[in-house]
């Protein structure tokens, strides 16, 4: 149990050291540096110990970055800086780089190298099976950053004429 939870730690340390390399690439203030470590920590916390339980990658992915705009944007409101620098860097260390690049490389298996036609119907699946996750995890990353970017809004429509 104790190099499970190291595990996650480490991981979770991880995704928190991308988010901040990510936000130190965006140029976010120097102030909100551990905010983003913070929500980059606990979004990859919430996500790998949601994956270590069997939760599928798409939910686990949809809840860390929902935690995520759901505490940024008070966080943001709070010490006056927009929502996108607590929201954003923390969600790209989610996109799903493996996925992508197991459909890529079943995609180049396919078109140049694979002669026989077991074989191909296999990459098909793989092709499918890997770039259908890919673009869940995706939408879900692209819902879990705007609902509530969309539902915790100060201003109003009317306001913002």
């Amino acid at each position: 149990m104790a190099e499970i939870l190291f595990k996650l730690i480490e991981v979770s340390i991880w995704s928190g050291i991308a988010a901040v390399g990510f936000g130190i690439l965006f140029n976010i203030p120097k102030s909100t540096i551990f905010t983003v470590f913070a929500l980059g920590f606990f979004a990859g916390l919430i996500k790998f110990t949601l994956i270590h339980f069997g939760v599928n990658i798409i939910i686990a992915t949809f809840l860390g970055i929902l935690f995520v705009s759901f505490v940024g944007m008070p966080i943001a409101h709070k010490i006056h800086h927009p929502p996108v620098v607590f929201c954003i860097p923390p969600a790209i260390p989610m996109i799903p780089g493996y996925f992508a690049y197991e459909t890529i490389l079943a995609i180049m298996n396919f078109l140049f190298i694979e002669e026989d036609p077991l074989k191909k119907a296999e990459l098909i699946s793989d092709i499918f099976s890997n770039g259908l996750t890919m673009v869940f995890i995706l939408i879900s990353i692209a819902i879990g950053i705007s609902l509530p970017l969309l539902l915790l809004r100060k201003n109003t429509v009317k306001k913002m004429e």
